[in-house]
């Protein structure tokens, strides 16, 4: 029995994989891929906040390094 089953399930991968590759394909047509211009606009936000976020975490580092130099000296 066990076989029969497995034979069943090998034939059945097939329709399964297709039907799944029409409903992906289906549903990449509905997404809203973002222009250029977002794209870009999106990605500076991204590259400004990261800075921010390096220099401020650059800082504290410092700080914090500083204070710990002067506290063990």
């Amino acid at each position: 029995m066990a076989l029969q089953e497995q034979i069943s399930k090998a034939r059945d991968v097939v329709p399964r994989t297709l039907t799944f590759l029409q409903e992906v394909w289906a549903e990449l047509k509905k997404v809203h891929w973002p222009s250029r211009k977002e794209t870009y606009a999106a990605t500076a936000v991204v590259l400004i906040v990261v800075s921010i976020v390096a220099i401020f975490l650059g800082g504290v580092d410092f700080a914090l390094s500083q204070i710990m130099q002067v506290i063990l000296r």
